[in-house]
């Protein structure tokens, strides 16, 4: 069965035409060792995606025989898929962006194409003058209308910063993580371990969270 209905490969046809600009590398992340409920669902999904529009070039690791790349890229578990464009952006998904964050996917995958956020150029500012990482983590479910704007907030400040890596995370998916960070609503923020909140925050509250952050990192 299609992940994907004729009248949705139609529309994001029409719309990575009309706003797409260069290629787009989608490394994901399986387990071929059957750890992983949703990794052939979530493969599903990214390759029917990635056939819409050549320029969407879709890898696929298997997180045991490449520790290394996951590594590298920050990624712990399976499913997990990292977007890249010009660079590798510390933008990851944490189990499969189904319903509502299906939409953030698809606009983390424009802006890469693009190379660029719609963030405000204040929000852009402040973010270049980030000297120390910070850790993002966005917990989320499938049904949750609110999540996919703290989503795409958090991925946005990923792309225009290095030092700023943001993980969605489908909470129940990692039972255990959303155990681990107290999550009993999301969307729920959680910045370097330290911070977090609960909601969509706007742009600019967002912001203050990361930059508090980043000066009381080590």
């Amino acid at each position: 069965m299609s992940m994907l209905n004729d009248g949705d490969r139609k529309a994001l046809e029409e719309t990575f035409k009309k706003e797409m600009s260069d290629d787009v590398s989608v490394m994901y992340f399986t387990d071929s060792k059957d750890r992983c409920e949703y990794c052939g669902e979530n493969l599903k999904l990214l390759e029917e995606l990635s056939a819409i529009d050549s320029r969407i070039k879709l890898t696929v690791y298997d997180i045991n025989e490449h520790q290394s790349e996951a590594k590298f890229l920050g990624v712990d578990a399976a499913p997990s898929t990292v977007i890249g464009g010009k660079r590798i952006y510390g933008v990851i998904y944490k189990g499969i962006p189904a319903g509502h964050e299906f939409a953030s996917l698809v606009g983390d995958i424009i802006d890469a194409s693009k190379n660029s956020t719609a963030l405000s150029e204040n929000t852009k500012k402040k973010l270049s003058g980030l000297k120390k990482h910070v850790d993002i983590k966005v917990f989320v479910t499938p049904t949750c209308p609110w999540c996919p704007k703290a989503v795409r907030i958090a991925h946005q400040f990923a792309m225009e910063s290095k030092f700023v890596r943001s993980s969605m995370i489908e909470a129940s998916e990692f039972m255990d993580l959303a155990k681990k960070y107290a999550v009993m609503g999301v969307p729920k923020i959680v910045i370097n371990d330290k911070y977090s909140f609960e909601g969509a925050q706007p742009e600019d509250v967002f912001l203050n969270y990361v930059m508090a952050s980043a000066e009381d990192a080590a």
